[in-house]
C-alpha cells in the first residue's frame, strides 16, 4: 500500500484528517470508502448491526467511515435510519468522518424534515465535541432555508462552549508530521471552526440576517473572527461585508 510504503504520502494523509491518537487510519482514500460501502449496501442491515454490536474503540478511521456511508445507503424508514444514527454519532471522534457522513445524507431531502430536525437540534445540547459538530454541519447542510435559519441561529447562540468536551490537546501547534491529536486553537476548537463555517455559509445564502444574527449573538469574539476569515476565504463572499 502507497500509505505504508511512502512516509511522506502518509503524514500529509495524517495532518490532513488530524485523527487522535490510538485511532487506526489505514490510508484508504474515502472514494474508495465509499465504493466499498456501495457495494455491501445491498446487505447494508448485516454489516450495520455488526458495526453497532462491536467495539467502536477498535474500529479504523476508515471503518467509521465505512459506517456512515451504509447508514446513508440503507434503504428503510425514517425511524429507522434515526435509530441508526444514535448509535453512530457518540461514535464520531473526527471532523472528516463527521463532515463525511453529514454531506453525504441525501436522504433528508425526501423525509420529514421537522422530525429529522427534533433528532438533530437535540445534539447542539451535548457535551462531547463531535456530536455538536455533527449537529452544526448537518444543520448547515440541510437547514439554512428560511423556515429553520431562526432556529438554527437560536441553536447557534445557545451553545456553551466551555462546556464542550474536546479529546484533543489544544494551544499546541501541529508537529510537522504523523499523527499527534493536537490543534492550535481554542478548545474545542472543531465546533468552533464548524460555526464559523456555518455563519460563513449563511452569509452566501441570507447576508442580511446573518450579519444582524452575529451582532447580536453572544457567540465568542475568537468564533466571530473565524467566520470573518472563513468569509474573506470563501469566492461566495470574500467581496461581501461579513459584519
Amino acid at each position: 500500500m502507497r500509505f505504508l510504503d511512502d512516509e511522506s504520502y502518509r503524514d500529509r494523509h495524517l495532518r490532513v484528517i488530524n485523527a487522535l491518537l490510538g485511532r487506526e487510519v489505514l490510508g484508504v482514500h474515502t472514494p474508495d470508502v465509499k465504493r466499498i460501502a456501495k457495494e455491501l449496501s445491498a446487505n447494508a442491515k448485516h454489516w450495520l448491526d455488526c458495526l453497532e454490536a462491536g467495539d467502536s474503540e477498535v474500529l479504523s478511521y476508515e471503518e467509521i467511515l465505512l459506517w456512515g456511508f451504509l447508514i446513508n445507503f440503507e434503504k428503510c424508514s425514517l425511524e429507522c435510519r434515526l435509530w441508526r444514527l444514535s448509535r453512530y454519532v457518540p461514535v464520531l471522534d473526527n471532523w472528516s468522518v463527521c463532515d463525511t457522513f453529514c454531506t453525504h445524507a441525501k436522504w433528508v431531502m425526501r423525509e420529514d424534515k421537522e422530525r429529522v430536525w427534533r433528532f438533530v437540534s437535540s445534539y447542539f445540547r451535548s457535551q462531547r465535541e463531535f456530536e455538536v459538530r455533527f449537529a452544526v454541519v448537518f444543520s448547515m447542510s440541510y437547514f439554512l432555508d428560511e423556515e429553520y435559519l431562526p432556529l438554527v441561529f437560536q441553536c447557534v447562540d445557545g451553545l456553551c462552549f466551555d462546556e464542550i468536551e474536546s479529546e484533543y490537546i489544544c494551544g499546541v501547534p501541529k508537529s510537522s508530521g504523523g499523527q499527534v491529536g493536537v490543534v492550535s486553537g481554542v478548545s474545542p476548537y472543531y465546533v468552533r471552526m464548524g460555526v464559523a463555517w456555518l455563519l460563513a455559509t449563511s452569509l452566501s445564502k441570507f447576508p442580511d440576517e446573518t450579519r444582524a444574527f452575529v451582532r447580536r449573538s453572544h457567540l465568542p469574539d475568537d468564533v466571530v473572527r473565524l467566520y470573518v476569515r472563513k468569509a474573506r476565504e470563501s469566492f461566495r463572499t470574500r467581496e461581501m461585508s461579513a459584519m
